[in-house]
Order: C-alpha cells, then sequence, then structure tokens
C-alpha cells in the first residue's frame, strides 16, 4: 500500500501547542504515513520550549524571526524558506494551523506547488478584516486555499459551509489545544518560578491576565490594568498573576500601572506546560488571547475576554466566556460579579466545554487516510457534550 508523505508547517508557540499533538499522531502510523516537520520559527524561543515539552525535533528549521521583524518580512522570508522544503520533499498535503502569518504562507505556498493543504481549525470568523489583524484575513484567505477543513466545532463547519465549503471537505474533530492540555495539567506540577511556587492557591483567589493584541495597545490595556489595580485594592483574598508579554508597549503600561503591587505578581512569559498548570489553578482568567479562550473552559475556568469580537462564540454561547471589552468600568464591574456571585461563577466553570474531547488529532488524521483512500471509515464527529 502506498504511503502518503504529510508535512506540518508552523512557527509560534500557540500554533506548535496545537499541532504537537497532531505531529505525535501521525507518528503512530508508519505503515501509512511519512510524517515531515517544517517550522518557521516565526516566534524562537516559544516556539522551541513546546517542541522540547513535546520531544519534536523539525526536519525543516527555517529559523526566520528576526528582531523587529514586519509581517512582510515573515510572509516573504516563510514563502522562500517553504520553497525549497517543498521543491525538495514533494509532500502529498501540508497541514497548517489556524490563522498566524506562518500559516498564510505554509498554505499558499503549497498552493504554488499545486499540493494539497489541509488546515487545522478551519472556520473561525469575527467577520471583520482588521479584528484580530492580521489572524482575521490569515484564516479566510488560508481557508480559500484549503482542500481539507479540519473545523473545530459546529460552528466553524457552519462557517465554512456558508462561504461556499463543500461540505465533504469538512471534517469535525473538535481543537487540538484540548488533546495537549490532557497532555500537560497534572494535579501534583511543581512550578520551578519560585514567585509561582510560593503563591497560597489554597487560600487566595488568583487571577490569571495576559494582554498582547495590537488592538489593544495604548490605553486600551491602561484602562484594564486600572480595573485590575481597582480590584485588588478592594478584596484582601484576590492576586493577580499576570506573565507580561515581551512587547516594549505592554511592559510600559504594565509597570506604570501596576508595577509595586504586593497582590500583583509580573513574570515572564511562562512555557507552555507551567502555564496550563497556573490556569488550573487559577480562579479566573482575564485574556484578550484566542487559544486561552478554549483552554481555560476545558479547565472549568470562567473567561472574561478583554475584546468586543470574538473568532469563538461557541463559548460565549455555552456560558463559559464572557466578552466585556477594556473599558476600566466594564472590566471592574464584571471581574466583581464573578468574585461575589457565587451562583453565576459556578454556572460558568461548570459549564460543558464546547471546544474539544482530546481526540482531535487522532480525527484529523482518520480524516486525512480516508479521503486518500488508505482506510474505508470516516471519522465521527466532534459533538459537544457527548
Amino acid at each position: 500500500m502506498k504511503k502518503i508523505k504529510v508535512m506540518t508547517v508552523f512557527g509560534t508557540r500557540p500554533e506548535a501547542i496545537k499541532m504537537a499533538p497532531v505531529v505525535l499522531e501521525l507518528k503512530k502510523y508508519p505503515d501509512l504515513i511519512t510524517p515531515i516537520v517544517a517550522v518557521t520559527a516565526q516566534h524562537r524561543d516559544m516556539l522551541d520550549q513546546v517542541l522540547n515539552l513535546f520531544n519534536i525535533k523539525p526536519d525543516y528549521d527555517l529559523n526566520i524571526m528576526a528582531q523587529g521583524q514586519t509581517l512582510f518580512d515573515i510572509t516573504t522570508k516563510a514563502m522562500n524558506g517553504l520553497n525549497e522544503v517543498l521543491s525538495k520533499e514533494k509532500p502529498d498535503i501540508v497541514l497548517v494551523h489556524g490563522d498566524t502569518t506562518t500559516t498564510f504562507a505554509g498554505a499558499l505556498a503549497a498552493y504554488y506547488h499545486e499540493t494539497a493543504v489541509g488546515h487545522v481549525e478551519a472556520g473561525l470568523r469575527t467577520y471583520n478584516k482588521y479584528s484580530p489583524f492580521p489572524e482575521e484575513m490569515n484564516r479566510k484567505l488560508t481557508g480559500a486555499i484549503a482542500d481539507l477543513h479540519f473545523a473545530p466545532t459546529d460552528t466553524a463547519s457552519g462557517n465554512l459551509k456558508a462561504e461556499g465549503t463543500k461540505e465533504d471537505k469538512i471534517f469535525v474533530t473538535g481543537n487540538t489545544v484540548i488533546d495537549a492540555l490532557h497532555k500537560t495539567v497534572t494535579d501534583d506540577f511543581k512550578f520551578d518560578d519560585e514567585k509561582l511556587a510560593n503563591i497560597d492557591y489554597e487560600n487566595k483567589r488568583i487571577i490569571l491576565v495576559t494582554t498582547h493584541r495590537r488592538e489593544n495597545l495604548g490605553e486600551p490595556m491602561r484602562h484594564v490594568y486600572k480595573a485590575l489595580k481597582d480590584i485588588v485594592n478592594e478584596f484582601d483574598d484576590v492576586e493577580i498573576v499576570f506573565p507580561v508579554h515581551k512587547n516594549p508597549k505592554v511592559r510600559e503600561v504594565v509597570n506604570e500601572e501596576l508595577g509595586n503591587i504586593e497582590a500583583v505578581h509580573l513574570i515572564d512569559p511562562l512555557d507552555y506546560e507551567p502555564f496550563a498548570n497556573l490556569m488550573h489553578r487559577a480562579f479566573l482568567v482575564l485574556t484578550d488571547s484566542g487559544g486561552i479562550q478554549e483552554e481555560a473552559p476545558s479547565l472549568g475556568k470562567p473567561v472574561l475576554v478583554l475584546r468586543d469580537t470574538t473568532e469563538r462564540p461557541e463559548a460565549v454561547k455555552a456560558g463559559t466566556v464572557k466578552l466585556i471589552g477594556t473599558e476600566r468600568q466594564k472590566v471592574y464591574e464584571e471581574t466583581k460579579y464573578l468574585l461575589t456571585d457565587h451562583d453565576e461563577y459556578q454556572r460558568m466553570a461548570n459549564t460543558c466545554n464546547p471546544y474539544g474531547d482530546g481526540k482531535a488529532s487522532k480525527r484529523i488524521i482518520e480524516a486525512i487516510l480516508y479521503h486518500y483512500g488508505l482506510s474505508q471509515e470516516k471519522p465521527d464527529s466532534f459533538i459537544a457534550g457527548k
């Protein structure tokens, strides 16, 4: 039986987290699949952390990251590097993930080589091409190129169908980030970071905060941080853990508003494993991240999203996530609500996770094998709550 050559392409930490389970699953079919891993290293250190955690050694590392790189730099460097890799390897299909610039460059490079593209985490939409930027257009353009669409949810699948994607090319798989969490979070995890190791998780309610979105830079972030200062001044049992993004524009405002506050722990960005386990210990999460909106609900943590739009409406609909924007009074009120209303907190914390059951990667590989006639079994669709 002919083996198929499946190349995975990714370049950032979020992609690596979600593609790692796919890479590991591909290796389980040595008689049917030759897996190839190509990374652009759009993010260098953060990518390497995940590769090391999951013990993945790339076959090709383009190492494109440069200080002050622009979207133009990332796109052109990734395209040129992938052109060489694709010319040499000639894979049957290239798998890209989500919505990064590496994702779009990988899909476009494969298209120029007339190579099939599989889009993992396909179909997410805000229908605002500048929010989030550039992710919304990256995923839409990738979707226009893709031959197989691995939609994490029914909502994402519905978006693709509404855009005219053929139904038999869409597979509802759940999100691979839940697969990654299942491999990473443990109750007895010990933190190497001294600040994290010394926090009283039993008696303090920990609010985990992350902010990094371009559209929130400047005054929107300042409003959020002022609201957080109001919260810790009001609640003695609340502490904030804030892994601060390395962007100088983020760090400047964070230090101005939250520096030197005893109840606020400002730390450097964490590797995925300690971050996932910190999320597991937290009481509540405030974030403008996309991926955390999927991860935290699977750990039973309510999420307040510091954005006005989200491409992940399933959690909003289910009630595990709430969009609150960045206005100071709104952030303060919504955070206080969950700190003071036990019933509302429990409702959000105990709602069924709409994003996955830990078997998404298996469904993706089964779908590829089915598509290439190496299996007669079409994978069952992921159904939330089942």
